[in-house]
């Protein structure tokens, strides 16, 4: 699945104390959850809350453009998301 970076959206994650490949990772878990996002204008996004390899969970919003993954955010899951995340598929 390949991913839209830029420098705005690269800074924007790193922002929030994650790295890019972070929120890659987290998009691509096959545990991953998905999870109630917003639009903007027309725009349709998704949200999920994945791992990484590390093991560290994620809450990220993304959309697709262009047949390409354009994340717009990430950050650590809350306790609460962290729950979630482990009861998935329970």
């Amino acid at each position: 699945m390949p991913f839209d970076w830029d420098e705005g959206n690269e800074e924007h994650v790193r922002e929030s104390g994650v790295e890019p490949y972070e929120a890659e990772e987290a998009v691509l878990d096959p545990g991953r959850a998905n999870t109630d996002a917003y639009n903007v204008g027309r725009e349709r996004r998704w949200a999920l809350l994945g791992a990484t390899e590390d093991g560290r969970r994620l809450f990220v919003v993304y959309t697709h453009r262009r047949d390409l993954v354009r994340v717009i955010s990430a950050r650590d899951a809350t306790p609460r998301e962290k729950r979630r995340y482990r009861k998935r598929g329970k």
